[in-house]
């Protein structure tokens, strides 16, 4: 469905020298910076997948969808999408795909959302019984009954996302690309927008390329991700293969039965831990240490705790993805 080889973008930049002398000579004689935004990644993506698309601000997230959209034209290599190069025919390529991003919307701000989907409805040549249809399911998957007739400007965020996200598939597009779709969002409504993508993508066999910081979406809706840094892919592979290489940290939370000191729990001497394999806070009787688990195993630890202090409760926690993604940042892949 998607292919990406070797694809670069590069960006030229004028370089100021510092003082009056600088802006001068700068207007005169400008000196130009390549600037590297995306420097030769390859992927490719599956029919129906849900794709993570991650990596740390400034690493060419956005530089990589606005060339999958065909709004950039790549410097070097080559992307196809569903069997056509995105900046070649825009007009025909943006028929089968759908953007949402979650900070700016495609709806028009005055209007009724029922009468800014039947202006969509035109834009995309949706003939009658198609769109019926498709509001229908929109309608079931989306819950837009409730504002379907407010104008956009009166809903609330989590209502316009939800509503942005509609307008998206509107023309039933093979690929959807969301950036950020469950940002700002409270937690209730953020699960119904995961809810919403998850039954998409099984009834209409949709491929979703998801761009998010919120690393809760990724969990619970890929089994894949692709991570860039720096405009270069670090990481392309399934999220459990992820866990079981960096996923070495675990977390002991406990009670202690008293609030005392706890400087008997001598972990770093114990198991040898280095200055980044422990992590240990304590607040009144609730202590949480973090540690690596193949320097010292869970069972290990839990009794070297017990057999120290009087500890009420006790829980142990795995990695979750934030942490792994973290250390590979740290320590690379």
């Amino acid at each position: 469905m998607i292919y990406i080889d070797n694809l670069r973008k590069e960006f030229k930049k004028t370089v100021k020298e510092p003082g009056i002398k600088g802006s001068v000579k700068s207007l005169f004689n400008p000196k130009k910076e390549i600037v590297k935004a995306v420097d030769g990644i390859s992927f490719d993506v599956p029919k129906g997948e849900i794709l993570g698309f991650i990596g740390p601000n400034g690493a060419g997230k956005s530089t990589v969808i606005k060339m999958l959209t065909g709004i950039l034209t790549p410097t070097d290599g080559k992307c196809e999408i569903n069997g056509q190069i995105p900046y070649e025919n825009r007009k025909k390529y943006v028929k089968e795909i759908g953007v949402v991003f979650g900070q700016r919307t495609q709806l028009w701000w005055d209007l009724a959302l029922r009468e800014t989907y039947a202006v969509l409805k035109e834009i995309y040549e949706v003939p009658d019984k198609e769109y019926h249809e498709r509001m229908e399911f929109l309608n079931e998957v989306l819950d837009l009954d409730s504002f379907i007739t407010s104008p956009v400007r009166t809903l609330s965020l989590g209502q316009r996302m939800r509503a942005d996200i509609a307008a998206s598939m509107l023309h039933n597009p093979k690929v959807l690309f969301l950036d950020e779709p469950t940002i700002g969002l409270d937690v209730v409504v953020k699960d119904n927008i995961r809810k919403a993508i998850q039954k998409i993508n099984a009834e209409q066999g949709t491929t979703v390329i998801l761009t998010t910081h919120d690393l809760s979406d990724i969990e619970l809706l890929c089994k894949r991700i692709v991570m860039i840094d720096k405009g270069k892919l670090v990481y392309d592979g399934q999220i459990n293969n992820l866990k079981h290489k960096f996923g070495q940290m675990r977390e002991l939370a406990f009670e202690m039965k008293d609030e005392g000191d706890i400087s008997a729990l001598d972990y770093a001497s114990a198991f040898n831990f280095d200055e980044d394999d422990l992590s240990v806070k304590c607040k009144g009787v609730q202590v949480t240490v973090r540690f690596n688990s193949h320097k010292a195993s869970v069972q290990d630890i839990l009794k070297y705790t017990l057999g120290k202090i009087d500890v009420r409760d006790i829980n142990v926690k795995d990695a979750d993805i934030e942490e792994i993604i973290r250390r590979i940042y740290k320590d690379g892949v």
